[in-house]
């Protein structure tokens, strides 16, 4: 090789090289920024598709609850207030999980908590009631029985869950569990000068449109005074328990002489779900 051709060769080895040097630092840097881009980017996804997907699952829900399937529409209220507590739509999501829980109760549609029974001879609704410890007038409502006559080979649909009372005197609400699951939450007023007992206590009667019997004086249920209202659950503490009321601005206020007091149509609601024995705890 003559020394003009190690020259050249020399000379091109060089200028490579040195384009290499130029190029790399402007190369690196673009990579550098093209890693941020993306990361940024990346740390933005998380939060876009919370918000996205709560979004897709809150009109998941409320298609759901338009075409009528109340289970599914449970199972992704469900999601939300247990997986997105601070969707802005929250509150609105808590009191159609309540509307859908309480049409899933009184509705014929099989759900863990309840349970298919085929009628067999001697069997009665009292009977049943008891044995599922659930209430006759939910097996009727879920049912859509018009009388209390069963049939040999009818199957029902019963409710098994086990429902509680829970009342917060300092909030004046008074939620209804299933097992640990609260399905609504209702106002109410309690006693004045913190004359509701505090406790576990238990249901021991039920009646419908009762009588009040006022310091000796009965009051009768059509009678405008009576303040029990259209419904009465007496506590194992006598003297006590949950009523109704003729006084329905009352309710959220600490005015009653211990008792809880609920709206009548609330008081009526939770009447047809609680059987005798139910628990009832209420606290400070």
């Amino acid at each position: 090789m003559n020394r003009n051709a190690v020259i050249m060769n020399v000379g091109v080895a060089f200028l490579v090289v040195f384009l290499l040097w130029l190029v790399w630092p402007k190369t690196s840097r673009l990579s550098s920024v093209s890693s941020l881009q993306q990361q940024a980017v990346a740390s933005s996804l998380p939060e876009q598709a919370g918000t996205g997907s709560v979004q897709a699952l809150y009109e998941e829900a409320s298609l759901a609850f338009k075409n009528g399937d109340m289970v599914k529409a449970r199972e992704d209220y469900r999601k939300i207030t247990t997986q997105y507590a601070s969707f802005s739509k929250i509150e609105e999501v808590e009191s159609q999980l309540a509307d859908v829980n309480m049409r899933i109760v009184f509705s014929a549609t099989p759900v863990a908590e309840s349970t298919m029974h085929e009628v067999q001879s001697g069997d009665t609704l009292g009977k049943l009631a008891t044995q599922y410890g659930t209430t006759v007038d939910l097996i009727k409502i879920s049912n859509n029985l018009k009388s209390d006559v069963i049939r040999v080979g009818q199957k029902l649909r019963i409710w098994n869950g086990k429902f509680s009372v829970f009342v917060d005197k300092s909030q004046n609400i008074l939620f209804l569990k299933n097992g640990d699951e609260i399905l609504k939450v209702y106002k109410v007023s309690t006693g004045e000068h913190n004359s509701t007992p505090t406790g576990k206590f238990k249901i021991v009667s039920k009646l419908t449109d009762p009588v009040w019997f006022n310091r000796g004086v009965v009051v009768p249920p059509e009678s405008p005074q009576n303040v029990l209202g259209t419904r009465w659950m007496g506590f194992d503490l006598p003297g006590y328990g949950i009523h109704g009321t003729i006084e329905p601005m009352t309710i959220g206020q600490q005015v009653t002489a211990g008792c809880v007091r609920m709206l009548n149509q609330d008081v009526e609601e939770i009447y047809s779900l609680l059987p005798m024995g139910t628990e009832v705890v209420i606290v400070d």
